[in-house]
Order: structure tokens, then C-alpha cells, then sequence
């Protein structure tokens, strides 16, 4: 008994000497106090499952299954020649446009389509990614 007695003693100790250790030890602070601060739980946002896009999704996926795979979605799309299957920003749609109808557009509107498509060269040249 007296052997744990003396094993509590040197463990309290050695705990109070920890103690005065750490509160000799310097505090850093940076002047400002961080207190976080607790706001309400946010309400769940209301999503509209059926919009249009969503309602849409998947919609030209058994065409082939259906019709033999004799038509492909993009065919199925209404859209002006120079859009349909086309991915590529402004100054590259524009200068599809030209080349697809440009000899049949009216004046004012091939100098407007010429306009834009000298400005957003300019720019491209400038500020691109490609630099």
C-alpha cells in the first residue's frame, strides 16, 4: 500500500509541475479574437425536378434501339445549319455562319457578322488563351 501511496504522490507531483510548465509558457495572439459565430440552419432549396432540361434528359436515347440506328439525335435537333452539332466559342461560330449562308445574307447583316468577327479577332490576338 505504502508503494502506491508513493507512486500517487510522485504522479501528482509530477503533474503539478507540468502545470506551472505550461503556465510559464508565452501566448501568441494576433490581436484579434476568432470567435465563430453560429447562424440558423439553412432551409433546403426548393428545386423544381420537371423543369424543361431535367423533363428532357435522355429523351433521343432509344432512337437507335427504336428505328435501326438509321438516325443519329444530332439529325432530330431544328436549329440553323451552321449550329447543329457544333461546339467552338463566338469568333468560331461566326465564321462558320460566313461560310455556310454569307452569300445569301442581306448587306447590313454580312457587315454587322464582318464587324464582329474583325473585333473578337482583335481580341483573340490580344487577350487569349492560346498566348
Amino acid at each position: 500500500m505504502s508503494v502506491l501511496r508513493g507512486l500517487l504522490r510522485a504522479g501528482a507531483s509530477l503533474c503539478q509541475s507540468a502545470g506551472t510548465l505550461l503556465q510559464s509558457t508565452r501566448t501568441i495572439s494576433t490581436g484579434t479574437c476568432c470567435q465563430i459565430r453560429m447562424h440558423a440552419i439553412p432551409k433546403p432549396k426548393v428545386v423544381d425536378r420537371w423543369n424543361e432540361k431535367r423533363s428532357m434528359y435522355g429523351v433521343y436515347d432509344n432512337i437507335g434501339i427504336l428505328g435501326d440506328f438509321k438516325a443519329h439525335p444530332k439529325d432530330l435537333i431544328v436549329a440553323p445549319c451552321w449550329l447543329k452539332a457544333f461546339r467552338g466559342n463566338e469568333l468560331q461560330r461566326l465564321i462558320r455562319k460566313k461560310k455556310m449562308v454569307g452569300d445569301r445574307m442581306f448587306a447590313e447583316d454580312r457587315h454587322n457578322l464582318e464587324k464582329r468577327i474583325r473585333f473578337l479577332y482583335k481580341r483573340m490576338n490580344r487577350t487569349g488563351k492560346h498566348r
